[in-house]
């Protein structure tokens, strides 16, 4: 699925990382994220729930509330239009035609919400307001980025036609409508691009009235409203049945095709990320602890972590052995509770020594860059598809770079002995 013209990453995320101040204390939500999305590709995000990945979704597009806040990192997006713009008032925020979005002001990355970047949240029901119908909530998402678009400072709306003169007259009218009939016209246009029979009179209907599967394609009609560059689906197939759930990845798929798009697909299973993903980043206690290609982590998969969630897959051509599902729970992220180690040790069946450190990150088998190289040999490394490059293969575990040593392992009861008289 990847493709694209540019070299040049669509979406750079750089040392990304959220906390949340809590009366229980700092919780570390989300711990020096990196990864990029090219054009045109998918970009997968997996790990068990609460392993920070809606947290790093909702960070990158700013939707962060009190008592959560983005401390440190950048989040760097191609856009020619944007960066010309704001290369004046804001040249540090400003490479080239990319534009890293921590740095310009909270109305300009409010304004990208929809026309560049856009979000499929986890639950269609809570995310519809159930008291308007299903098209006037579409429309609404298409007139706010039509009147966008009368606005010189914000990014380009493709969807056009609501210039400032009837922007003008819909707030000084009593009798026109905030949603204008060409906004209407488009929603239901929407909702027969995503599949929905009889969108004229679907969209007539409260969001009761549809079904999960339903309800989940008219939430990605509302995505789409503003011709987004970059869709982030967060947990699109969740509650779904499977029958359901490939039709919602089949559209996914058929959108980006037709549409261009470049997703972020962030879910627990990697079923759906074998299904649809260019390359994936496997996330564990707020970090993405290996990276990589699809082919590359399936097939050479560095992190325990990562082969415990392949373990614990059923093999459709071999079902006779047992599932071989990972021990423990994911930990806590709070602060006060997280030593400065591998998160993993303390389920790890090949805990070493080494393992009570920070683990870098290393390249895999000699594949791609270690942490510490050179950013714009990353960059050469991640282009997937994009610059023909090879991707990078990298997991923070010694592991990818060591032999496991029988006599450095750990004992079974080491992190037992280590918690005891602590609430667990």
């Amino acid at each position: 699925m990847a493709g694209g013209e540019s070299s040049d990453p669509l979406l750079d995320v750089r040392d990304l990382t959220t906390r949340f101040f809590t009366e229980e204390g700092q919780v570390n939500a989300v711990e020096s994220v990196d990864f990029t999305v090219h054009d045109g590709e998918v970009f997968g995000v997996v790990g068990e729930s609460g392993s920070g990945k809606s947290v790093t979704a909702l960070s990158i597009i700013d939707l962060v509330e009190s008592p959560g806040e983005i401390v440190s990192g950048e989040v760097w997006y191609r856009d020619a239009d944007l960066a010309g713009e704001m290369g004046d008032d804001h040249p540090d925020a400003v490479d080239g035609d990319r534009v890293d979005l921590r740095r310009v002001p909270p109305e300009v990355r409010r304004s990208l919400r929809g026309s560049s970047v856009s979000m499929i949240f986890q639950d269609p029901m809570s995310s519809f307001n159930p008291s308007i119908t299903v098209g006037e909530q579409i429309a609404e998402a298409v007139e706010v980025q039509r009147r966008a678009s009368a606005n010189p400072r914000s990014t380009r709306s493709r969807t056009q036609g609501f210039g400032l003169g009837s922007m003008v007259a819909s707030t000084v009218i009593p009798t026109r409508d905030y949603v204008g009939e060409e906004s209407h016209e488009r929603a239901i246009e929407l909702l027969g691009q995503v599949g929905i029979p009889d969108p004229e009179a679907r969209a007539e209907e409260y969001p009761h009235q549809y079904s999960g599967g339903m309800l989940q394609r008219a939430m990605v009609a509302q995505a789409l409203a503003g011709e987004p560059d970059l869709l982030i689906a967060d947990e699109p197939t969740t509650a779904l049945d499977v029958t359901i759930e490939a039709q919602i990845l089949n559209l996914l798929a058929d959108l980006q095709d037709e549409l261009d798009m470049a997703i972020v697909l962030i879910t627990h299973d990697l079923g759906v990320i074998a299904r649809t993903c260019d390359r994936l980043g496997v996330m564990y206690a707020g970090e993405i602890v290996e990276h990589g290609n699809l082919e590359a982590v399936f097939d050479s998969p560095a992190h325990p972590y990562t082969q415990g969630l392949l373990g614990s897959i059923p093999d459709l051509d071999d079902p006779a052995p047992r599932l071989d599902p990972i021990e423990g729970n994911v930990p806590s992220l709070l602060a006060a509770e997280m030593d400065d180690r591998c998160y993993f040790a303390d389920r790890c069946p090949k805990a070493m020594e080494e393992c009570l450190d920070k683990p870098p990150s290393f390249a895999v088998d000699g594949a791609g860059v270690a942490e510490g190289a050179d950013r714009a040999e990353a960059d050469a490394a991640g282009a997937n598809g994009a610059g023909g490059g090879a991707t990078a293969h990298t997991a923070k575990c010694y592991l990818a770079d060591h032999e496991f040593d029988e006599a450095r392992a750990l004992s079974e009861e080491y992190f037992d002995e280590s918690n005891e008289g602590t609430d667990t």
